[in-house]
C-alpha cells in the first residue's frame, strides 16, 4: 500500500459519486465527503459569521437563511464564486487533515475542477453519466424542479474528462449493482 494516497471521486449532480463513494466505505476504506463537511460547518459560529458578513441579503434576524443563500448563488455567478471563494478553502483544509492521517483515503469532491483541487489528489475518478438520468435521479432524491437542477448543473464544470493516468472515468450506465461492481474493480485494479 501507498502512503497517503489521496484519491477524489467527483462527477456532475446526479451522476451516482455518492452511490459509488458509499461502496468503497463499505469495502473498508475511510471516505470523506466535501458536503458532510460544509453541513459541519453550517454548525460553527465563527463560518456562518463569515457568511453573514458576505452576503446579508440572506440573513433573518442575524442568522443566515441556507434556502435564501442557495436562491441567490444558484442565479448569480458573481454571488456562487463569492460563497466558493470563501467556503472551498475551509472545507479543503478539513478534508485534507482527515484524509491525511491514513495511508489511503478517499474524497467525494463535487466541485473538484471548478475549484482547482484536482492536483492535491495522486487519483481523481470522474463519475459521469447520462443528463436525463441525472436529471432524474436529483428529482427524486432532492424533490428539486427541472429548472432548479439545470441551475445546480450549469454551476458545475461540464468537460471532456481530462488526460492523463490519474484520471479514470467511470460510466455510471447501468444500474446500481453495476455501479457498485465497477467500485470493487477499480480498487482491485489500482491495488489499493
Amino acid at each position: 500500500m501507498t502512503q497517503n494516497k489521496l484519491i477524489a471521486v467527483t462527477g456532475g449532480i446526479g451522476s451516482g459519486k455518492t452511490s459509488f463513494c458509499d461502496t468503497l466505505r463499505e469495502l473498508g476504506y475511510p471516505v470523506f465527503s466535501c458536503d458532510e463537511i460544509s453541513h459541519e460547518l453550517w454548525q460553527d459560529a465563527n463560518y456562518l459569521a463569515g457568511l453573514a458578513a458576505r452576503f446579508p441579503q440572506c440573513t433573518e434576524g442575524g442568522i443566515v437563511q441556507k434556502e435564501l443563500l442557495s436562491a441567490l448563488v444558484f442565479s448569480d455567478e458573481d454571488a456562487l464564486r463569492n460563497l466558493n471563494e470563501y467556503a472551498h478553502p475551509r472545507i479543503m483544509e478539513t478534508l485534507l487533515s482527515r484524509m491525511r492521517a491514513h495511508p489511503v483515503a478517499i474524497a467525494e469532491v463535487p466541485l473538484l475542477f471548478e475549484g482547482g483541487f484536482e492536483d492535491l489528489f495522486e487519483i481523481v475518478v470522474i463519475v459521469t453519466r447520462e443528463r436525463g438520468a441525472r436529471l432524474d435521479a436529483v428529482a427524486r432524491r432532492d424533490g428539486l424542479t427541472e429548472g432548479e437542477i439545470e441551475a445546480r448543473m450549469r454551476a458545475q464544470t461540464e468537460r471532456a474528462a481530462p488526460k492523463g493516468k490519474k484520471f479514470i472515468v467511470v460510466e455510471n450506465d447501468g444500474t446500481l449493482a453495476e455501479l457498485r461492481q465497477k467500485a470493487a474493480q477499480l480498487v482491485r485494479r489500482l491495488g489499493i
